[in-house]
């Protein structure tokens, strides 16, 4: 009876939830420990065949610093920020595009799913500009080719959800001369989630989602206005990398999108307990 109870608990989501476009940014254990890649991907083709238009933007950070070890490149970050001059992009455009994106793709397949991998330079999905000199906590820094977000082309991801694929997007952008440019794979998916009218973009990540404790996993706030967001920054509840997180995601609802959720990606069918059940099991952030 337990299982139907699921069942009936999720029929007006998947109703309400029927063709809405659904932004997932893979991230932490869903892309690198096997039984959590192969059950987010078996829940991603869930989505679409249930009738949910389901779209991917993944990272990739510590893949990128292991193969750069392996090839001898030190990796260098200011801040926190990798620095990215033409020898380092050279391989983040071989990890993200050449291997994160293709195994990802691999797994959708083998469950079914209909999936295309995209590199934001593919008919100039991403365009974007070189950041440039700019402040990081007062400092004065230059990270290279490392971009921001100018435009998306929405028609091109429009062809292939109109066709039933889930496009798998790499975080790399392309400027005006033709430049691969590094992007921060949160903004990425919170700059494509905007441009094309996302319902939901859902954060992957390795914890629960906001803590009032970050000692205490049962804190975990489950509900936050944007207009909430700047008290907690100054409490000291949101902090270190979950503010760039948290930014993306209200700067996404600004634009339109309806809510944003980070959850746990360690955890088995996480997308599918926070998009069906009451209660969720992440963090939902809304307007």
């Amino acid at each position: 009876m337990k299982d139907v109870d699921v069942l009936i608990e999720a029929l007006p989501y998947i109703k309400k939830f029927h063709e809405k476009k659904i932004l997932i940014k893979y991230g932490g254990h869903a892309m690198v420990d096997d039984e959590a890649k192969a059950s987010t991907a078996r829940d991603t083709v869930f989505l679409k065949y249930i009738g949910m238009k389901p779209l991917i933007v993944h990272g990739g950070g510590p893949e990128i610093s292991r193969s750069m070890d392996k090839l001898g490149k030190e990796s260098k970050f200011i801040k926190g920020l990798r620095v990215t001059d033409e020898e380092t992009m050279e391989i983040i455009e071989m990890v993200l595009v050449g291997k994160i994106s293709t195994e990802i793709v691999s797994e959708l397949i083998k469950n079914c799913g209909k999936a295309i991998s995209l590199s934001g330079k593919d008919s100039s999905l991403i365009f974007a500009h070189k950041k440039g000199v700019h402040k990081v906590n007062e400092e004065l820094v230059d990270l290279g080719l490392v971009g921001e977000v100018d435009d998306v082309n929405t028609d091109l991801l429009d062809m292939f959800l109109e066709n039933d694929y889930i496009p798998v997007i790499s975080p790399v952008g392309i400027a005006e001369d033709g430049t691969s440019l590094n992007l921060n794979a949160d903004t990425a998916a919170g700059e494509v989630a905007s441009a094309i009218g996302a319902e939901k973009l859902i954060i992957l990540t390795d914890v629960p989602g906001v803590l009032r404790d970050p000692s205490d996993p049962n804190s975990l706030i489950q509900k936050i206005r944007i207009s909430e967001v700047p008290g907690l920054i100054e409490d000291g509840i949101i902090s270190g990398g979950m503010i760039p997180k948290i930014e993306t995601c209200v700067k996404a609802i600004e634009n339109g999108v309806k809510s944003c959720h980070i959850i746990d990606g360690r955890k088995k069918h996480t997308l599918l307990w926070e998009i069906f059940t009451d209660n969720g099991i992440g963090t939902m952030i809304f307007e």
